[in-house]
């Protein structure tokens, strides 16, 4: 094989970069990590351990079947967040196609949090069963003794069968489940959503859960925020001790206001949220909402991004993800999002902006390039 003088200046060119330190964050730009290429940690989610960052998100591959899992999940370390090192595969999906991690499976917003007592490493994502579409709405789970893995993969469920949330009238447990007779997006089927037709219809079997999150609390008690009900409505439910699984404890949240992509954190006591709307890959105007409590209730707040009317409708063309606190820094907060590219998901971007505050209220604009000492004076 023979490589082309342009081919060779690339591979050059990728080397240098990736030996120049960064020292600020360029939204929606290529992100090279230590080897030189893009960083490839979609949909991610962040877990602090002393000084170090490390960043886990859906590794893609080139063209439309990147949607899928072809590889696993992604693993990075940084101890700046401006550079990142690739510690490799920390969840790998199989060739066994009894295993539901199989090759084409979807996994998609992995997040990790660290249980104190058991020492064990805890994934969660949102799973779909492979040549299934969407239809599974799963809630997967692996663990690790080590941060960047491997993880092992235990099992992937529909939570809470059998189980009501623990906010949901006694007056709507017995309402008929008749989907029929709705016609979308009418007024009566919007009144039939926010009562809980989906989950009186999933009930038996187990909700879906979706687009999710964990939040891990100063007690050191876990919550698990889901898309749930056909996406309509949030789930937010308690893990158990060791984080393995749900303790039968949940809420619906925001009901049939369809939310996706949560992002939750604390600041002065309050709990805080950003999410999406549900437009498939489009973009679509941010949300966020404030808590007293992760189980709620939540009150919507309205569209966090203020700029264009193109950036507030688009959320700056991207989709919530999470949102990090910086180590070292009071009230710092990172926005982190992804510009996604259904038709070659390799190539998605990541928006990472500073968390702002306008009385109280959490506020997004705009930066083409900023850096952590924006926080020195906040």
């Amino acid at each position: 094989m023979y490589l082309s003088i342009q081919n060779i200046l690339a591979m050059v060119f990728l080397i240098f970069l990736s030996q120049v330190k960064s020292n600020h964050f360029s939204p929606g730009e290529l992100w090279l990590d230590d080897k030189g290429m893009h960083i490839n940690a979609h949909g991610g989610g962040f877990l602090i351990q002393g000084d170090t960052y490390y960043w886990f998100g859906e590794h893609k591959i080139e063209g439309k079947e990147g949607n899928k899992a072809q590889v696993g999940v992604s693993v990075y370390s940084s101890k700046d967040l401006y550079n990142w090192k690739n510690e490799g595969i920390a969840l790998e999906v199989h060739d066994d196609p009894n295993s539901l991690l199989v090759k084409g499976c979807i996994i998609e917003r992995p997040k990790v949090i660290y249980n104190k007592n058991t020492k064990k490493y805890v994934m969660w994502f949102h799973h779909e069963i492979k040549d299934r579409g969407y239809d599974a709405a799963m809630t997967g789970l692996a663990t690790s003794d080590h941060v960047t893995g491997p993880y092992t993969y235990i099992k992937s469920v529909n939570p809470h069968a059998g189980l009501w949330p623990s906010n949901y009238p006694d007056s709507l447990k017995s309402k008929p489940v008749d989907l029929e007779k709705y016609k979308r997006p009418s007024q009566e089927w919007k009144d039939a959503v926010v009562d809980g037709v989906f989950l009186r219809r999933d009930f038996e079997k187990g909700q879906m859960a979706r687009d999710m999150t964990l939040y891990v609390d100063d007690d050191g008690k876990a919550y698990h925020f889901h898309s749930s009900e056909n996406n309509q409505t949030l789930h937010v439910a308690e893990l158990t001790e060791d984080y393995l699984d749900f303790s039968g404890n949940y809420t619906r949240v925001l009901h049939g206001e369809q939310n996706e992509a949560p992002a939750i954190f604390k600041k002065d006591g309050k709990y805080y949220m950003f999410s999406s709307g549900l437009t498939g890959w489009k973009p679509n105007p941010g949300k966020s909402a404030v808590a007293d409590h992760p189980m709620g209730p939540w009150t919507s707040l309205g569209n966090m991004c203020v700029g264009t009317e193109e950036e507030m409708n688009t959320t700056f063309w991207s989709q919530s993800t999470y949102v990090l606190p910086v180590i070292g820094k009071k009230d710092a907060f990172i926005f982190m999002a992804d510009r996604w590219n259904p038709d070659n998901p390799i190539d998605g971007r990541y928006i990472w902006l500073p968390v702002e505050f306008d009385n109280s209220t959490p506020v997004l604009r705009w930066y083409d390039q900023w850096d952590l000492s924006f926080f020195d004076n906040k």
